[in-house]
């Protein structure tokens, strides 16, 4: 599974995530292409190597040019003529997404992650969403900043992103509203909306700026430690601060073996049903995804004769094949488990023999090769030809 890993110990922001993951993709010139599709201008970008604590990263800055911006915003938002560039609201934002050409998968992101900080802005300031106007949202640079990522993210198009539990510091800083405790209101709320894992350390400042938490929140599904990881790349990010530590977001790229905790085993005993219902179930099952159905003969209480099904599946399958055990059979418990399991990698052969074609199972292991033939084309061959079944397991070619 091709993995992105953000090690956010010296926390994240919007400028952060673009260096790191450009330097994942290694092609500046792709983030400033697609940019322009969000058809706004009153910024220019600037992209270059910085020094930190004596590692080089990349860093990206935004740089906003007043006098365009207001041009921008009464050429495409006459009726919001009032507001000023740094107090759009979401709706201003989501349309300046919607009208970009840009491709679907990023524009739904950027919207999902804007959403975060909007909603964390409108608990802040408790207003309704439609009418928080906010600068963080609203300024130019967080809409490259989100949008920037949100296109990067696509071009990697990782399976997983995880993420170390996100460092903040402590103390106040000076913003907008006044001075404010660090992690500040919207970073807090970002993170209590989300499923985030974070923690202050001994560094007097903010590291986690709200776009920073809003994206790490959006992306990463996980917040953990960095697991067992062929990395193929790492994107160093720079931030703005020098600090005692490295200011500076590590993000990781490569391929993690795929996890079994999607292999699910269901058990049952069943002591008043039917041999035909319990065959029809089978089958069911077997039609609606199991990947494995067996009955173990058992003996139950008062030592009456019963069967044990068994079913194995995949997770996402799990309760719809519940669902028919339920619906089929008189039972009414099941239990399952979790469990490991080790796989071949297989592919469907057809074998040419002296008989004709035999449809056959070919695994491959430690560098080997086996050719098991299927039951059903043997079955038809032995028929065909007149000669026993055993016979035709003999043959060289399915060796």
């Amino acid at each position: 599974m091709k993995t992105l890993y953000f090690d956010c110990s010296s926390g994240i922001s919007g400028n952060m995530t673009l260096g790191a993951l450009l330097e994942i993709i290694g092609d500046e010139n792709y983030l400033l292409e697609e940019l322009k599709k969000l058809n706004v201008d009153g910024y220019k970008i600037e992209i270059f190597k910085q020094v930190k604590n004596g590692i080089t990263g990349t860093y990206v800055d935004v740089i906003l040019d007043e006098d365009h911006t207001h041009e921008h915003e009464h050429e495409h938002h006459h009726d919001h003529e009032h507001h000023h560039h740094e107090h759009r609201n979401l709706n201003d934002v989501y349309s300046v997404i919607d009208n970009s050409s840009l491709d679907e998968k990023t524009k739904d992101l950027a919207k999902r992650i804007f959403l975060r900080v909007a909603k964390a802005e409108s608990k802040v300031h408790n207003k309704p969403l439609e009418e928080v106007h906010f600068h963080e949202v609203g300024a130019i640079d967080s809409i490259v900043d989100i949008v920037g990522t949100a296109i990067l993210i696509n071009k990697i198009n990782p399976d997983r992103i995880i993420s170390s539990v996100v460092n903040d510091g402590y103390g106040f800083i000076e913003c907008a509203h006044g001075t404010m405790a660090v992690p500040v209101p919207a970073t807090s709320e970002i993170f209590a909306a989300s499923n985030v894992k974070f923690r202050q350390i001994d560094i007097d400042t903010e590291l986690v700026t709200p776009t920073g938490a809003a994206i790490i929140a959006e992306l990463a599904e996980e917040f953990t430690t960095l697991p067992a990881m062929v990395t193929e790349k790492i994107g160093w990010g720079t931030g703005t601060k020098n600090l005692k530590i490295p200011n500076v977001l590590k993000v990781y790229y490569g391929e993690i073996q795929e996890q079994n905790e999607n292999f699910v085993v269901m058990e049952t005993n069943v002591d008043d049903c039917s041999g035909e219902v319990l065959g029809y179930t089978s089958e069911k099952l077997f039609e609606n995804g199991a990947l494995d159905v067996f009955f173990t003969p058992i003996f139950m209480k008062k030592n009456r004769p019963a069967y044990r099904l068994t079913v194995a599946c995949k997770k996402e399958d799990m309760f719809k094949l519940q669902n028919i055990i339920f619906k089929e059979t008189t039972t009414i418990g099941i239990r399952y488990r979790f469990e490991a399991r080790t796989e071949l990698g297989r592919e469907f052969v057809e074998v040419d023999t002296k008989y004709g074609k035999i449809k056959a199972k070919k695994v491959t292991n430690d560098g080997e090769t086996y050719v098991y033939p299927e039951y059903e084309s043997m079955k038809k061959v032995a028929k065909e030809n007149n000669i026993p079944l055993k016979e035709l397991y003999k043959l060289e070619e399915l060796k």
